[in-house]
């Protein structure tokens, strides 16, 4: 049930829009355990001005050409299945597309199941 929130520069293909959604997605099929069908995104291009990014935090170096990736999940996940989140994520982000794995910045946000309605005014995961 992860919603997913991808911003990218607005010189983005549709091409390299689509494979960093499918990969952000098998990234959450292959380390959080979720089901394939079970796909949330939504993709935007940003301006310059629109993706703001620092130059170096925390000793990485970062590029204009960045990509933020947000997602909301329901919490439970170890910090070992986070830590394969991000590291595949970004690994592939660098191997399949021209973001380096550096410029793959990704938040994550837990929200209980409660909170989350996926239609028809319902609460699915409330008792």
């Amino acid at each position: 049930m992860p919603l997913v929130r991808i911003d990218l520069p607005d010189t983005t293909s549709d091409e390299e829009c689509s494979a960093i959604s499918q990969l952000v997605h098998q990234a959450l099929v292959d380390t959080f355990n979720v089901p394939m069908p079970d796909r949330f995104q939504i993709l935007t291009r940003r301006t310059p001005h629109e993706l703001i990014c620092s130059e170096e935090f925390l000793g990485v170096r970062h590029s204009a050409h960045v990509a933020f990736i947000q997602i909301f999940c329901a919490p439970g996940r170890s910090l070992e299945m986070k830590k394969a989140l991000f590291s595949e994520t970004a690994r592939q982000a660098s191997s399949q597309c021209s973001f380096s794995a550096a410029d793959v910045i990704i938040n994550l946000v837990e929200t209980p199941r409660e909170n989350w309605s996926f239609g028809n005014g319902l609460m699915q995961y409330s008792p």
